[in-house]
């Protein structure tokens, strides 16, 4: 049996994993790319460890995982699945079918509309938003608008990475969680 891994060993590993690209997207932006931890078979088991035991311990009563387009989805149903819950996506316009809400919002580069399916939560239910990043805070904040437009309720929202420099939590009400911040 080998010796159990404390939580800051994980995490020093996962940011150790993180890819740095200067001037990407555009000149004078630094891009954190979460894909060189998730190309690393231990780093994945650490960040999903990571992931779950936070919301384990600081969001037990979550009923569903809310994933944004798209990084966010390579973490809800993870998570989800980890903890016997249901998922739900929140995309970019047009991708879904059936009835949705939309809600515009402004983010680092621009701007874009999210929506989400008005079925996928049901009034009341506690739902935990999870994405890669955040930076201004315009697509969580666009997240939890939409969650509240069908009746959810977000009890937090949870992050692998969050830009400090960029005030994005200011703009954010409730619970906020970033593993790793920059």
């Amino acid at each position: 049996m080998s010796p159990s891994i404390s939580a800051e060993d994980k995490l020093d590993y996962v940011k150790s994993k993180i890819g740095e690209y200067p001037n990407f997207p555009k000149e004078g932006i630094l891009f954190r790319d979460i894909f060189g931890a998730l190309t690393d078979p231990k780093a994945c088991v650490y960040l999903r460890d990571l992931l779950v035991d936070h919301i384990r311990e600081s969001a037990p009563e979550a009923e569903i995982i809310v994933g944004l387009d798209s990084r966010g989805f390579l973490f809800n149903l993870l998570i989800a699945t980890e903890l016997g819950l249901g998922c739900a996506p929140i995309r970019k316009k047009g991708k879904l079918a059936g009835e949705v809400v939309s809600v515009e919002y402004k983010l680092e580069y621009g701007s874009d509309t999210f929506e989400l399916q008005k079925s996928a939560i049901k009034p009341g239910q506690k739902v935990v938003v999870v994405d890669d990043l955040l930076a201004t805070g315009g697509s969580l904040v666009a997240a939890t608008e939409l969650i509240r437009k069908v009746g959810g309720v977000v009890v937090e929202s949870l992050v692998v990475m969050e830009l400090v420099g960029l005030d994005g939590r200011k703009r954010l009400d409730g619970k906020v969680h970033s593993l790793i911040k920059y």
